[in-house]
C-alpha cells in the first residue's frame, strides 16, 4: 500500500517549489521529455500530477539539497565556497 503522507510522494506544484523550479515545471517536462522520470514515478490522478522524490532527481539532475543551494547560488553570484 502506497503511503500517501510519505515526503517522497509530492504533487506536481509541491515539488517545483521544493526543487526551486516555475510551477509548471513538472508538467512542461512530463509533457515535452516523459522518459526523464523512471517507471513508478510520476503518475496523474485526474487532473493532478503526482511525482516522488525519486523522479524529481531523475527529471532534474539534482536533488533537492543541490537544487537549493545552486539556486541561493543563482540569486546572489558573489557568494564563494570558503
Amino acid at each position: 500500500m502506497i503511503d500517501l503522507r510519505d515526503r517522497d510522494i509530492m504533487s506536481s506544484m509541491e515539488a517545483a517549489k521544493r526543487w526551486v523550479k516555475a510551477d509548471d515545471y513538472v508538467r512542461q517536462v512530463y509533457r515535452k521529455t516523459p522518459e526523464k522520470f523512471p517507471p513508478g514515478t510520476i503518475r496523474k490522478f485526474g487532473k493532478q500530477l503526482v511525482v516522488t522524490r525519486k523522479g524529481m532527481e531523475s527529471a532534474t539532475g539534482e536533488t533537492e539539497i543541490e537544487a537549493k543551494q545552486f539556486a541561493s547560488i543563482r540569486k546572489n553570484p558573489n557568494i564563494r565556497d570558503l
